[in-house]
């Protein structure tokens, strides 16, 4: 049970994150850094990001409680807006600064600090990455699942991490073509799982039996 739990969440955080494609962003706005600033700009990324799912994590189930907000509501949203990052991801062009938005795009290249914006948030800890660890900690039922999506989260950080430190290499070896071949793929996983938790929350409410 452990296993499967922390396999799912992997896949989710993984295809939500999308280590391949914040590499690209990464590589794209620290072409005049060295080596040593580089490597120091993505371990305080990948620390605040995580700090920030980790808290999701935590307390999201809280935060939907104070807020009268019930787990198959926010179940059956947060699939639809997954689905919608999905989308964008298979069908919109994918080049250079593609994850942000045109406006995050020039705000970040006037950044000279871009540890929080953009890179933690919101391309590390974005919208679908908050949205799938809530949904992805919901599910849990006893410790060991929050236990098991939590290293799963660390594994999925550490993997952002290995490819921000390798971006340079890791874009040459895959082209824009590879990394938009890899992002397109990315979006049909995404867009199964968050299919998944929307009929985790039709299930839920009684609709399907």
């Amino acid at each position: 049970m452990f296993a499967d739990t922390a396999a799912t969440a992997l896949m989710t955080l993984l295809v939500t994150v999308g280590p391949v494609e914040v590499a690209s962003v990464f590589a794209m706005l620290t072409t005049s850094a060295n080596e040593g600033v580089r490597r120091q700009l993505a371990v305080r990324a990948c620390l605040i990001g995580g700090a920030v799912l980790l808290i999701f994590a935590l307390s999201g189930n809280q935060l939907l409680y104070a807020l009268h907000v019930g787990i198959p509501a926010f179940r059956a949203a947060g699939g639809v807006l997954l689905l919608s990052r999905a989308r964008d991801m298979v069908f919109a062009p994918h080049a250079g600064l593609a994850p942000l938005t045109h406006g995050e795009q020039r705000e970040a290249a006037g950044h000279t600090d871009i540890v929080v914006f953009p890179l933690a948030i919101p391309l590390i800890a974005g919208p679908g990455t908050m949205t799938a660890i809530v949904l992805l900690a919901g599910r849990a039922r006893t410790w060991v699942d929050l236990a098991s999506i939590i290293v799963a989260l660390l594994v999925a950080l550490a993997v952002t991490l290995s490819a921000l430190l390798s971006a340079g290499r890791l874009i040459r070896l895959l082209g824009v073509s590879g990394v938009n071949v890899v992002a397109r793929v990315s979006g049909i996983i995404l867009a199964a799982l968050a299919m998944q938790f929307v009929f985790d929350a039709l299930l839920e409410i009684g609709l399907f039996h």
